[in-house]
């Protein structure tokens, strides 16, 4: 038995016919066929049964599957591991983030890649954290940042945290209710609200709850979009708010067109970006150089967010504690 049986195996388990796998692993049917054979006559079990042209896997099959998966992954891993020693810091890196993050951090972070590893390959993607999830376990990305809740009880990857966030609600400066103390939900939905980025069902109910919002929460947006610069042009062109991490408007506090409203009760959520990569994979050279750039930058923007109380909410207890919102250091 050798792993070019054991592939052959799982392309006719998942494609289901003859003719695709074939297709798949570029042999004709009857050397596809006699690979199969070969394979069943060494493990003793049949692996198919061939019903109306068609192959059905066996429970032998079904049971074998998950370790000839493990037994392909692992040699595959192994030859990447002795490529990536050959080649250093050459060859590719693929990696993936949010909109809002890939905002401020994207373009920076490939500028030093490119300066410090010229011979790299990079690419990327854009997306929302269920989605770079989802490219990940294809093996299509060798690490993203975004969500670590996402992953947070699969034992299939693995996180390394770089910032904790906080929310807030955010308007342009000098809004109609901007410098208002103790506003309340009825206040700001005078206003178009816009839904923004990726959020997991447990900080939807937390927020539905805090504010009593009914279900579906987006339905109380004017806007839902994932793109962190069209959010920022609406907040910016007119008089809508939007519910944010503090990351992805950092920039914008920091230059002062953005504010963060006083609002009643505060938008006391908390979500954990972090590097999240596939448990057990070789990680590629350049990975680590990345990571440092990532939590390099990271603590450069914890160093500048300082929490600032203001004098209406220091006079107010939420559950009988002061409340604060986030500033950004100038």
């Amino acid at each position: 038995m050798n792993t070019r049986q054991l592939r052959h195996f799982l392309a006719v388990l998942d494609r289901g016919s003859l003719s695709a796998a074939a297709r798949v692993v570029h042999l004709s049917l009857p050397a596809l066929s006699r690979s199969l054979r070969s394979l069943e006559d060494e493990l003793r079990v049949p692996l198919f049964d061939r019903q109306d042209r068609r192959l059905r896997p066996t429970p032998y099959a079904l049971m074998y599957a998950e370790r000839a998966r493990r037994i392909v992954f692992d040699e595959r891993e192994g030859a990447r591991s002795l490529a990536l020693m050959r080649d250093g810091e050459s060859g590719s890196l693929h990696f993936g983030m949010g909109s809002s993050i890939a905002r401020m951090l994207m373009a920076p972070m490939l500028l030093q890649l490119l300066s410090d590893a010229p011979r790299l390959r990079l690419s990327t993607v854009v997306q929302s954290t269920d989605a770079l999830l989802a490219a990940l376990r294809r093996e299509e990305l060798d690490f993203f940042i975004g969500d670590i809740r996402a992953v947070a009880h699969d034992s299939q990857m693995q996180v390394q945290p770089v910032y904790r966030c906080s929310f807030g609600w955010y308007a342009r400066r000098g809004h109609p209710l901007d410098g208002r103390e103790n506003i309340t939900i009825d206040a700001l939905r005078t206003y178009p609200l816009i839904g923004s980025g990726y959020a997991d069902e447990g900080l939807l109910e937390q927020m539905a709850a805090l504010y009593g919002l009914s279900r579906p929460l987006q339905d109380h947006f004017s806007v839902n979009t994932n793109d962190a610069s069209t959010l920022l042009t609406l907040l910016l062109s007119s008089n809508a708010i939007a519910p944010a991490t503090d990351v992805s408007v950092f920039t914008d506090l920091r230059d002062g067109t953005l504010v963060c409203l006083d609002v009643n009760p505060p938008l006391s959520l908390q979500l954990t970006l972090g590097i999240v990569e596939r448990a057990g994979r070789t990680r590629v050279p350049a990975a680590e150089r990345a990571f440092e750039i990532v939590r390099a930058h990271f603590a450069s923007v914890e160093q500048a967010v300082a929490p600032r109380v203001p004098r209406a909410r220091a006079r107010r207890k939420v559950a009988g504690k002061n409340r604060t919102r986030p500033r950004i250091a100038r």
